[in-house]
């Protein structure tokens, strides 16, 4: 019996107008968004290797990636020459981290993940970095999190009660939040950014040569699982933690297209679009909005999802799960890696005849 499909297709109302009149072409994207969710992004990979590889390059406008998390490396690899191999990488490089545990500890300490994490980042992009910046289409924009006040410096007790302070703080309300925390996106060649910083306590800086390595390594520091940045080149002073923070999903005021185009494609590992990593757990913030009108997310149908190991998406608990086993976790996510070549392909063939019909409500 066939299993069940891999791909759902969502989209917000102004969205699916525009693909029940002229369908989906890859010269209507304006700007693609890359989520954190640490390894639940493995299963993009086939996605972006065919979109940056393949469907993109059929077309010639320039295109915003923004990403928070494995989301920033993800979609820096999308602006490396060879973007295929560069995904290619990616998934094998991440599936294949590996930290030694002291005795006694059941994780890695901070210090460790953070030293192998940075040393992984510089030979994945080597002498790549001015590739990357100067990609002659794609324009990155890197999110980061910057801490205020008791978060401006990581510390063992203020660090611990500042963030204490910012999740009572979003709980009430999500613009408190920038009380403790700001968006700050580093942007390569004088970009302006594709979406409204209204919503958010927001700084923007340029992202260059002299700080690329800072930037994505802090983008990717979850706190007390890595080491927060401190002061990164050209940046305002302080502590830089994980974009996610602030920006789990990017769950952002997308400016509306100009004219003709301006879509924001979104390949994502689920159907909600959550602001921050501190609403995981406040599912009346979950909603579309009219920030996502004119998104479309590609993601994996939850049944699809029940089939891979474990019947879950890659996710960090799989460290523990597998404790001193790599070779098993490696296993259960190359496995998923596989299976979700059934995402590109299904995503291949429904723009070569794109139906509406199958084009739900985000």
């Amino acid at each position: 019996m066939a299993g069940p499909r891999a791909l759902r297709i969502y989209a917000g109302p102004a969205a699916r107008q525009h693909i029940a009149r002229e369908g989906l072409r890859a010269e209507d994207i304006g700007a693609i968004p890359a989520a954190a969710g640490g390894p639940k992004g493995l299963v993009l990979g086939p996605l972006d290797r065919f979109i940056f590889g393949d469907w993109l390059p059929r077309s010639s406008q320039p295109v915003h990636l923004v990403g928070a998390s494995i989301g920033a490396w993800r979609m820096a690899a999308a602006c490396l020459p060879d973007a295929s191999a560069a995904f290619a990488r990616l998934s094998h490089d991440y599936i294949r981290q590996q930290y030694e545990v002291a005795p006694g500890r059941r994780m890695p300490t901070p210090e460790h993940v953070s030293e192998r994490f940075g040393q992984g980042l510089r030979s994945f992009y080597g002498e790549q970095v001015a590739s990357v910046l100067g990609h002659p289409r794609w324009r990155l924009h890197v999110v980061t999190a910057r801490g205020r006040h008791l978060l401006g410096r990581e510390h063992r007790l203020a660090t611990p009660l500042g963030y204490l302070g910012a999740f009572l703080s979003n709980a009430v309300h999500r613009k408190a939040l920038g009380a403790w925390l700001e968006r700050v996106v580093f942007s390569t060649g004088g970009a302006s950014l594709p979406f409204d910083t209204q919503d958010f306590r927001t700084r923007r800086v340029a992202l260059t040569q002299d700080n690329f390595f800072q930037v994505v390594q802090a983008s990717c520091s979850i706190p007390f699982a890595l080491r927060a940045v401190h002061d990164i080149p050209g940046a305002p002073p302080g502590a830089y933690w994980d974009g996610g923070i602030t920006d789990y999903h990017l769950h952002l005021c997308w400016h509306p297209p100009s004219r003709g185009g301006g879509l924001v494609l979104y390949p994502h590992f689920q159907r909600a679009v959550v602001p921050g990593w501190l609403d995981k757990g406040l599912r009346w913030r979950h909603a579309a909005t009219s920030f996502l009108d004119h998104m479309v997310v590609l993601a994996p149908d939850p049944a699809w999802v029940a089939r891979l190991p474990n019947g879950k998406l890659p996710d960090r608990t799989d460290f523990s799960r597998y404790a001193l086993d790599f070779d098993a976790r490696v296993a259960a996510w190359s496995a998923a890696v596989a299976a979700s070549e059934q995402l590109a392909e299904e995503f291949s063939a429904w723009i070569e005849r794109p139906d509406v019909r199958h084009v739900e409500a985000l």
